[in-house]
């Protein structure tokens, strides 16, 4: 077999591939598009970085590839869609760079207690400023983990060693499975009233984007210390450097921007207080050797048929299987993405329970499209249709699949209830006749709505004038309207609208419609 490694790897990853008997590697970086794709049908196996862009274009001249290995976490350079027509598996390694990250975590947050670089610099100035670098120790404090997943988890592991009290915020995470962890479970406004750091450890998604802003700022603690080493926008660049103008916070410490290189003029970084680094999360010769021995080993041993990890696609299923199965994938994925933006509260349990014809295949696949859908929102890149299953056992989340063969409302049924600490949500789904997926109960309350694209969701009392309201707000902003459907429980009881509409919609515009005389709930997800 034959693997093409077209962008930068670890020697021990190349290693790994040149020792395994029967493959043949290949070493091109720096491939154009034209040449990569003149070339990709001789090949059996891709291992790319971030360099490599991998179009459904190249993938469709594919025509021996079984395997792409990403050597690292994202997987946007590559066309999961068409990889998966194509029967490709598409892999990542999510867990390379979580010994580095969360050790620079812990290096950022004692420079930020003890002014290391700030002394640093004044002695190498040939001053001598023992008084002006006071600092604070980490003994007795309490660190907030916003993310509890692997390395806000190894994070919170290693702050235990300086003694500090951790509080963790993840609505993934069960309290019993934070609690092993010794781990205290509170509310988001809790942790952020009650913490002396607060470290962000999730994914940039809409739903995180300006997760930290002056709202949340103003719930700090005056002497709280921020520190960012996810993802650049999570929290709100101006409003930290205003914070920090104001004293509103006692430092930062910052290794991610939105916009990298950020520029040289970026106010935050003019203050004394905030320490910043150059995303070095991973840059760690060991991580980097992590990622290409992880990938490596991924890559071999899926082509020598040993097994599949950390795919980003869907399980490996007959032609004829996923023919079938295919639209109750995204069906299931479409559902799961939609409940997952409305859930309140953390998750213990998924029941998915299958009505139909599809009961005659293995509908596991749909389960983990399913998982992953609700997962996602908060989880990113760092969940996928094959790990889905695991990452919800690894946060406490129990998962039935049951098939039912009795009588059904639908001929064909989808049907999931998700329970949390606060609720249990249901949604339905089915196909219509033309195999589009349709949404068709949400809780108590039966709809036919398109779960695609920009939707906003309403709760509502059955009372006259809702549509022509909402319809005058998005009409004067220039939001059109793509379709509407209603639902209640009883006449002049609980109602629900589901609006798709053509475009994104501005959070102000979605606090008006919620403004609305007898709206009781109002919020864009996307889907």
């Amino acid at each position: 077999m034959k693997i093409l490694i077209s962008d930068k790897l670890a020697n021990e990853g190349v290693e790994i591939l040149n020792a395994t008997k029967g493959f043949k590697v290949d070493c091109k970086f720096g491939l154009k598009p034209e040449e990569l794709k003149s070339i990709i049908s001789e090949y059996d196996g891709l291992i790319i970085r971030s360099g490599t862009k991998v179009t459904a274009e190249i993938i469709e001249a594919a025509d021996k590839l079984q395997v792409i290995g990403r050597a690292g976490v994202g997987l946007d350079n590559v066309d999961l869609k068409a990889a998966t027509k194509k029967g490709i598996v598409a892999m990542n390694t999510p867990a390379g760079n979580t010994t580095s990250t969360a050790e620079l975590t812990m290096s950022l947050i004692l420079s930020l207690s003890r002014n290391i670089p700030q002394a640093y610099a004044s002695l190498k100035d040939g001053k001598w400023e023992r008084s002006k670098f006071g600092g604070v120790e980490l003994y007795g404090k309490t660190l907030g983990v916003i993310g509890l997943g692997r390395i806000g988890a190894t994070v919170a592991n290693m702050a235990k060693g300086f003694g500090m009290k951790i509080v963790a915020y993840d609505p993934f995470i069960s309290k019993e499975v934070a609690s092993n962890k010794g781990v205290e479970m509170v509310t988001f406004e809790d942790l952020l009233k009650n913490s002396d750091y607060i470290t962000i450890h999730i994914p940039k998604s809409a739903e995180t984007k300006g997760l930290i802003s002056e709202k949340e700022i103003g719930m700090m603690k005056k002497d709280v210390r921020l520190i960012n080493c996810a993802r650049g926008g999570i929290v709100d660049e101006a409003a930290l450097a205003q914070a920090l103008e104001d004293g509103k916070i006692a430092g930062c410490a910052v290794d991610v921007y939105e916009k990298e290189p950020p520029p040289a003029d970026l106010p935050m970084i003019k203050y004394a207080n905030c320490v910043a680094t150059p995303h070095l999360g991973a840059s760690t010769s060991e991580a980097q050797i992590n990622v290409a021995i992880e990938i490596a080993e991924a890559v071999r041993n899926a082509l020598q048929g040993k097994g599949i990890v950390n795919a980003a696609n869907f399980p490996s299923l007959s032609a004829e299987a996923y023919k079938f199965l295919e639209p109750y994938i995204d069906l299931a994925e479409k559902m799961g993405k939609f409940a997952g933006q409305l859930l309140n509260g953390a998750i213990s349990e998924i029941k998915v329970v299958y009505n139909g014809v599809m009961t005659q295949y293995k509908v596991t696949p749909i389960t983990m499209s399913l998982v992953n859908g609700i997962l996602a929102p908060i989880l990113g890149e760092t969940v996928n249709n094959i790990n889905s299953l695991d990452v919800a056992k690894e946060r406490g989340i129990n998962v039935q699949e049951v098939q039912s063969n009795q009588e059904a409302e639908f001929v064909n049924l989808v049907a999931v209830e998700i329970k949390t600490d606060r609720e249990t949500f249901i949604v339905w789904g089915t196909l219509s006749g033309n195999k589009q997926p349709r949404i068709v109960k949400i809780n108590q309350v039966y709809v036919e709505a398109i779960p695609d694209g920009n939707i906003i969701f309403i709760n509502n009392n059955d009372k006259p004038g809702i549509v022509g309201a909402v319809g005058t707000v998005l009409a004067r902003e220039k939001i059109n309207i793509a379709g509407i459907t209603f639902g209640r429980e009883t006449l002049g009881g609980l109602a629900v609208s589901v609006v798709n509409v053509d475009s994104d919609v501005d959070p102000k515009v979605i606090k008006e419609i919620q403004d609305t005389k007898d709206v009781l709930f109002a919020k864009l997800i996307k889907v």
